[in-house]
């Protein structure tokens, strides 16, 4: 397919070392010539990234639906904040984030077709939209639910993550659910991430992503942005400290927990007192150590990114194996980061090097292989059910 669909490939850049601290260090080990013992130790093995899994990525299309235009089994479809892929029966499903406002919280079956010599809107079919239910089969109520995040199973069933309602008090959550759309199971979550005053998940900042490792080992997810005792919301020049949580899925207990610094906000809002917001939103797990992490960044108002409508997306591979488990600590805030060593991120892609206008990308999943052999990586934008907003499919071949 690889040779039909008319493919442009993209410049990348390698961040050098784990961002913040030890790539701080490192510029100024090079201001200052440090000398060829430190040079050596800077240096070392230990303390340089390792190389990437994926390479680089091949842009190959794009597929857009305007917002608040299509209508699957009597209801808006739209809000399409999670995606993965079932290979044994190539569907494709995906995640609404719908509150159980517009219609009962859900997800729906998708064919994206890849084999023909183009990629875009006719390449994609919606099949059937699908409730979720709680153990008493019962749906959930509106405002009582926020699904974010979505992983198929090797058991064809699915685990959905929803990122709670702050406001409400309403805390986020782990389950399993079946294609039928029945609760299997749910997974334990830490009091710290309960949001109440100064306390836990922010709202519309809390479990995102979903992602399973390829040996169904474990389940990952991540706060979008910092808990509320753990650190600030990202803004402009202002990271925030994100917490990724890995749960042994034979256990059933929280594994570890990890330092994700987010990028900050890359261009300010115009006027300056408006909104931006910035943060983790997904993950795609390559092995048990290995993700590809999606940040999103948004400033309202702003220029110079293609299409001026404020956003941009960048793409990172994460290496969790040489960071601190800090799930002993309920507060970043009160335990210190002197001496946590968070996550290394490496770029992969800065998705304004596309030169196409982005909308609010959220998920992301491997498909099928290509005709070349090459894996494909698909990501889904959130059109937040906003007439002024649609819904991006965007196609890539992964070199790795």
């Amino acid at each position: 397919m690889a040779g039909k669909i008319r493919a442009r490939w993209i410049g990348l850049r390698l961040l050098n070392g784990w961002l913040g601290g030890l790539l701080g260090v490192t510029f100024a080990l090079a201001v200052t010539h440090p000398s060829a013992e430190s040079q050596e130790k800077a240096f070392s093995a230990e303390t340089q990234p390792k190389l990437r899994q994926v390479e680089s990525l091949e842009f190959l299309g794009e597929a857009k639906f305007g917002g608040r235009s299509l209508i699957l089994d009597d209801a808006l479809l739209g809000g399409l904040s999670g995606l993965t892929y079932d290979a044994k029966n190539e569907i494709f499903y995906s995640i609404s984030d719908d509150r159980s406002q517009e219609a009962p919280a859900r997800f729906y079956r998708l064919q994206i077709e890849l084999t023909g010599n183009r990629f875009d809107q006719s390449s994609i079919r919606f099949l059937r939209t699908q409730a979720i239910r709680q153990p008493d089969q019962s749906i959930f109520d509106a405002n009582t639910i926020d699904p974010e995040g979505i992983a198929l199973t090797p058991q064809s069933t699915l685990w959905i993550s929803s990122e709670g309602i702050a406001p409400a008090g309403i805390a986020p959550f782990l389950r399993e659910f079946d294609l039928a759309g029945q609760q299997v199971r749910s997974l334990p979550i830490p009091r710290r991430y309960s949001p109440s005053p100064d306390w836990g998940v922010a709202n519309n900042l809390g479990f995102e992503s979903l992602t399973m490792t390829p040996s169904q080992k474990y389940l990952m997810t991540a706060t979008e942005n910092a808990l509320a005792q753990d650190g600030p919301q990202a803004a402009v020049g202002k990271s925030s400290p994100s917490r990724l949580m890995l749960f042994d899925l034979e256990t059933e207990q929280l594994a570890a927990e990890y330092l994700y610094n987010t990028d900050p906000v890359v261009a300010p809002p115009n006027p300056p007192d408006g909104f931006a917001a910035a943060g983790l939103v997904e993950l795609l797990a390559l092995d048990d150590d290995r993700y590809l992490a999606l940040e999103r960044m948004y400033a309202a108002g702003s220029t110079g990114m293609p299409g001026d409508n404020g956003m941009n997306v960048r793409l990172y591979e994460v290496d969790r194996s040489r960071a601190t488990d800090i799930q002993t600590s309920n507060s970043l805030l009160e335990t210190g980061l002197e001496n946590v060593v968070p996550v290394e991120k490496q770029l992969v892609l800065d998705l304004a090097t596309l030169e196409v206008p982005l909308s609010n990308l959220e998920g992301m999943t491997f498909g099928p292989e290509l005709a070349d052999g090459r894996r494909s990586l698909l990501m889904i934008s959130d059109d937040n059910f906003a007439a002024n907003q649609f819904t991006q499919v965007l196609l890539f071949g992964v070199n790795e």
